[in-house]
């Protein structure tokens, strides 16, 4: 219940939106959803993407696009996006959670200070609310954030049992204490006593054009986050897997539900979906009878929420916003590799400074940036001996021979990341007659690989130096048909399936082209 208050409050819809999002989206979600266990109601990564939307639309515009991101999300269950999820790196996931962290914390400072702040730059808005502060501080409201933020980590560091409420503790601690000592701090006001009806969008078409990209922000923002929930709850559950496609097309019903009554987009909760899954929930029950108190909460003990300080709320809060930060696995990706570090810190910033759905995205590209650098790195071109035992030759001979054959071995992948440079010492070759190129270690083979391979094959038999090439799979030809190569080195009869026919047709080259004293170019020979 703090929660749902808390984050209805900083979306800037108020505490009854949250208490309502808990409520449908709780249900809708636990009913649809593709988690036993799951928990689903109004998050801070989530209040994060709505401020500016609410700042710049109103209720009005969060309905739209939850609608809109509720429909985006059954799209993506339909076409089986779920699996994916499982691609996001992890120090992109980290330096997200981390971001959110922040801002919601950030989000917090005119609570804690008893001013009037707030804003879509959270950044500036907590410098300016300080300054403000500090020319006629008000320490009630400080006091009061600061008490609960004590008393809700004291008992995290404590280890008190997860089905101890710390946090409504807390709330309810504070609230009498601001009653019966009657402090001066701004409480929530004024809540429903019942569920809202129903309510369609007011909408423009234009309209739909403006709120396509928050509402795309906020689908994203919805999958992301729900399954990621449902991982972690299934390392922790012995209930059972989740289902991901099933899992989006529940979060989509409850992203349309939950606006038309007067509610905010929501996610599945990881740290309400954790304390369900500690105090022993196996079934969807859980979830519904989370949300029904609620409901009970809203019918019966409206006027008494109502008297909550902000104050002690934006405690909760914080105090979420600190728990939310895995200090050992930051840890652990900071030290694991340089390109971890930049990923997560990119990530980090990006979402502070620019926008959750930004920072996802730059965050792959440069996981996936760095990711391909380190597999181009992979590639590598090795010289091998010229080792074939069926050879009768003497040493001196077989060493003569040798002088003039180079065999290479390529092994890892071919691709646009690293042809270039993987294949600059075989262009550089200039005083061997015959090179081997044995391909059975390649692994992928893409356009700009296979076009460079044979720029390089030609650029080698142009400078007098013949290539044979041995062992390349079967499944690599299309891509070099496709450059004519191939058709090249068939003509030529350089092409093997075994490095010993290779090496064995390189000799009986180089002893023909000695035989003939130079009088015959090396590429002429069969």
């Amino acid at each position: 219940m703090p929660l749902a208050l808390a984050f209805g409050i900083t979306s800037g819809l108020g505490a009854a939106a949250g208490l309502v999002t808990a409520i449908v989206a709780g249900v809708v979600a636990a009913v649809f959803g593709g988690s036993n266990v799951q928990v689903s109601g109004p998050t801070g990564a989530m209040t994060v993407v709505l401020v500016p939307i609410v700042a710049a639309y109103g209720a009005n515009g969060v309905l739209v696009v939850g609608i809109m991101a509720g429909l985006l999300l059954l799209v993506m269950a339909f076409a089986g996006l779920g699996r994916y999820i499982r691609f996001v790196p992890l120090p992109v996931i980290e330096g997200f959670t981390l971001g959110i962290a922040v801002i919601i914390a950030l989000q917090q400072v005119p609570a804690a200070l008893g001013q009037e702040g707030g804003g879509e730059q959270v950044v500036l808005s907590a410098i300016d609310d300080l300054w403000a502060w500090l020319s006629a501080p008000q320490w009630p409201p400080l006091l009061l954030t600061m008490g609960t933020v004590v008393v809700i980590l004291g008992a995290a560091r404590l280890r008190v049992r997860p089905a101890v409420p710390v946090a409504l503790i807390a709330v309810v601690g504070a609230t009498v204490l601001v009653q019966v000592a009657d402090i001066p701090v701004a409480a929530i006001g004024t809540l429903p006593s019942a569920i809202p009806a129903p309510q369609l969008p007011d909408f423009r078409w234009s309209d739909l054009r403006v709120l396509a990209a928050p509402a795309l922000a906020v689908a994203a923002l919805a999958a992301l986050e729900s399954l990621l929930s449902a991982t972690v709850a299934d390392a922790m559950s012995v209930s059972g897997r989740h289902d991901p496609d099933r899992e989006l097309f529940g979060q989509g019903l409850a992203n349309i539900a939950s606006p038309l009554f007067g509610g905010i987009p929501a996610t599945a909760a990881i740290a309400r979906t954790a304390v369900n899954v500690r105090t022993g929930a196996v079934s969807r029950l859980a979830a519904l009878v989370h949300a029904l108190v609620l409901v009970l909460v809203v019918v019966a003990l409206g006027t008494v929420v109502a008297l909550i300080p902000l104050a002690v709320l934006a405690g909760v809060l914080i105090a979420t916003a600190a728990r939310m930060v895995e200090v050992s696995s930051l840890r652990v990706l900071l030290r694991a590799s340089r390109s971890d570090a930049i990923v997560l810190i990119v990530t980090f910033v990006a979402t502070v400074a620019l926008d959750l759905a930004t920072a996802v995205i730059l965050g792959i590209v440069v996981a996936g940036a760095t990711a391909l650098r380190q597999v181009a790195r992979s590639t590598s071109l090795t010289e091998m001996p010229l080792s074939d035992a069926a050879d009768s030759h003497t040493a001196s001979e077989r060493a003569l021979l040798d002088e003039h054959i180079v065999a290479y071995r390529l092994d890892g992948p071919l691709f646009f990341g690293g042809a270039h440079s993987a294949l600059m010492e075989l262009a550089e070759i200039t005083d061997t007659r015959v090179v081997i190129l044995r391909m059975s270690h390649m692994s992928t083979l893409d356009a700009t690989g296979a076009a460079v391979l044979s720029d390089t094959i030609r650029g080698l038999e142009a400078r007098g130096t013949t290539v044979l090439v041995s062992g390349l799979p079967q499944r690599f030809l299309p891509q070099l048909e496709a450059t004519g190569i191939i058709d090249d080195l068939r003509t030529n009869n350089h092409l093997f399936d075994s490095t010993p026919a290779a090496i064995a047709h390189a000799r009986r080259h180089v002893r023909r082209d000695n035989h003939h004293h130079g009088q015959r170019a090396v590429g002429d020979l069969p």
